[in-house]
C-alpha cells in the first residue's frame, strides 16, 4: 500500500513510467538527442493514372513537374493527327464529293481514261519549249559544238623535245605526257594544228593537219603522214551492192578507155 501511494505521489512534470513495459535502458530519458541517420534520403513520388488518355500526373508533393508525355500502348498506337488522308473515291457517285463527273469536268482529252497529253503539250500550237531561242553547239545540248580531233599545235611539239628523225603520233604525244585525253576524248584522232614553228626534221603520223600546219612541216623537211578515218559499219547487203556498184562502174571506165584509145 506504501507502495501505491509512493507512485502516486509523482509530479505530473515528469515522464510517466510504464510498468507493463519493461526496458534495458537506465538513463535519464531527457538526455537523448535526435541522431541524424547516415542514410541518403530518397524522395519518392506517388504516380496516379488519370482516364483513358495515359498522361501521368504527379503527386501534391511536386505539382510543377506535369509530365505530358504519353504513354504508348497497343490501344493508342496511330499515325499522328493530320498525317494521313483518304483517298478520293473517283467514281462513286455525286455523293463521293467530287460531283457526278468526278472533278474531271465535261469532255475532252483530260477527262478520258488513258495517259492523257504529255508534258508540254499546248494543244498542237508551238510550245514554249521550241519558240524560245536556242544557243549554237554543246551550250544548246547539240553534238554540233563537240570536238572531232585531239589538237596539237606545232609549239607544243618543239617544246616537248622530240630528236631527228622521231616519230611523232597519238602515243608517242600520250608518252611525253603533252596530251592526255579522257572520257570522250580518248577515242578521237590527232590533228595537228600550225601555230608555232619545228626546227627538227620528224615523221608526223595524223588523222588531219591544218593548212598553215602542212606548209610548215613540209618546210622544215618533216615527212607527213594522214591517216586513215575509222570505216563506218554497214550492213552486209548494203556492203554487197557497194562492191557490185564498183565493179560496174570499174568495167565501164575500161570500156570507156578502150574506146577512146
Amino acid at each position: 500500500m506504501a507502495s501505491l501511494l509512493s507512485l502516486s505521489s509523482i509530479p505530473s512534470s515528469r515522464t510517466p513510467l510504464f510498468l507493463h513495459h519493461p526496458s534495458p535502458f537506465k538513463g535519464n530519458v531527457k538526455n537523448l538527442k535526435a541522431n541524424p541517420c547516415q542514410f541518403l534520403t530518397v524522395k519518392l513520388e506517388v504516380k496516379r493514372k488519370v482516364g483513358k488518355s495515359g498522361v501521368v500526373v504527379a503527386s501534391q508533393a511536386s505539382p510543377s513537374s506535369v509530365a505530358d508525355s504519353v504513354r504508348f500502348r497497343l490501344d493508342n498506337l496511330g499515325p499522328q493527327p493530320g498525317s494521313r488522308k483518304k483517298a478520293k473515291r473517283k467514281g462513286r457517285g455525286i455523293s463521293a464529293g467530287q460531283g457526278g463527273s468526278c472533278g474531271f469536268g465535261m469532255r475532252g482529252q483530260k477527262s478520258r481514261s488513258g495517259p492523257g497529253v504529255m508534258k508540254g503539250f499546248e494543244g498542237g500550237q508551238m510550245p514554249l519549249y521550241r519558240r524560245i531561242p536556242k544557243l549554237r553547239g554543246i551550250a544548246g545540248g547539240m553534238h554540233a559544238g563537240l570536238p572531232n580531233y585531239v589538237p596539237v599545235n606545232l609549239k607544243d611539239i618543239e617544246e616537248a623535245g622530240f630528236q631527228e628523225g622521231e616519230e611523232v603520233s597519238l602515243e608517242s604525244l600520250k608518252k611525253k605526257g603533252l596530251i592526255n585525253p579522257s572520257g570522250r576524248e580518248r577515242k578521237l584522232p590527232l590533228k595537228i594544228l600550225g601555230n608555232g614553228e619545228l626546227s627538227v626534221k620528224l615523221n608526223v603520223k595524223a588523222r588531219a593537219f591544218s593548212a598553215s600546219a602542212k606548209e610548215k612541216l613540209e618546210a622544215a623537211g618533216c615527212s607527213i603522214t594522214i591517216l586513215p578515218g575509222r570505216k563506218k559499219w554497214l550492213k552486209p547487203s548494203v556492203l554487197k551492192n557497194l562492191a557490185r556498184a564498183e565493179e560496174y562502174f570499174a568495167k565501164k571506165r575500161a570500156a570507156a578507155e578502150q574506146a577512146s584509145s
